[in-house]
C-alpha cells in the first residue's frame, strides 16, 4: 500500500536540489529540451543500483564496510570534479545545434547514470528511508519494498523532467546573453565542484 505520507516525503526528497537536479537543469540550458529529458532518464536510471542494493540487502554490507563506502565515495568525488572541470572548459556547449544534441544523447545518459551511481549517499539514504514505509503485515514485504522503489523512481523522473522543461523555457534568454552564459558555466562548474568537495569531506 502506498501511503500519503510516503508520497509527500518522497516528493520533498526529490524536490531538494542535488547532483541530479543540477545536471538536468544545466543540460536543459546547454542543449535543450530533448537533452534534459535524456538527463532525467539517466539520473533516474542511476538510482537503480542503489535501490537494488537496498532491496537485496547489499546496502547493509556497504553501511558496515568502511572500505566499500570509501571506494565508492572517492570514485564519486573524482567524477564530480571531472564534470566540474569539463563544464568550466566547454565554452561551446551553449551553441544551439539540435544535431549535436542528438549525437551526444548517449553520452548525456551515461554521464547522468554515473553521477547518481557514484553517489554512496543514495544507498545509505534508501537503506534508512524505504524500510520505514514497508508494511510488516504485507503478504510480501519484499514485493512492497520493490513497489515503493518503483514509485520513488517514477516520481524522480517526473520531477526532473519538470525541472528540465522549466530551465529550457528560459534557454533562449540565456543563449542570447554572453554574460549570462559565462556566469552559468562558471556557476554550474562551481556547483559540481562543491558537491564533490561536500562528498569528500562528509562523515561516513
Amino acid at each position: 500500500m502506498i501511503t500519503l505520507e510516503f508520497l509527500i516525503t518522497s516528493l520533498i526528497v526529490v524536490l531538494i536540489p542535488g547532483t541530479g537536479v543540477i545536471f538536468t537543469v544545466s543540460t536543459a540550458l546547454l542543449q535543450g529540451r530533448r537533452a534534459s529529458v535524456l538527463a532525467s532518464l539517466g539520473c533516474t536510471a542511476g538510482i537503480v543500483p542503489h535501490l537494488l542494493a537496498t532491496v537485496f540487502g547489499l546496502a547493509a554490507i556497504m553501511h558496515t564496510s568502511a572500505l566499500a563506502f570509501e571506494v565508492l565515495r572517492y570514485a564519486g568525488v573524482a567524477y564530480l570534479f571531472y564534470v566540474a572541470w569539463a563544464t568550466w572548459k566547454d565554452r561551446a556547449a551553449f551553441a544551439v545545434d539540435s544535431k549535436a544534441a542528438r549525437r551526444s544523447g548517449r553520452s548525456i545518459v551515461v554521464k547522468a547514470i554515473l553521477l547518481n551511481t557514484l553517489n554512496p549517499k543514495l544507498t545509505i539514504f534508501f537503506l534508512a528511508f524505504l524500510p520505514q514505509f514497508v508494511d510488516p503485515a504485507a503478504a510480501s514485504p519484499l514485493g512492497h519494498l520493490v513497489l515503493l522503489a518503483g514509485v520513488f523512481m517514477l516520481m524522480t523522473l517526473a520531477v526532473f523532467v519538470v525541472y528540465g522543461l522549466l530551465a529550457h523555457a528560459f534557454r533562449r534568454a540565456v543563449i542570447e546573453s554572453a554574460r549570462v552564459q559565462n556566469w552559468l558555466r562558471r556557476g554550474f562548474a562551481a556547483a559540481f565542484a562543491g558537491l564533490g568537495a561536500q562528498l569528500a569531506l562528509q562523515e561516513r
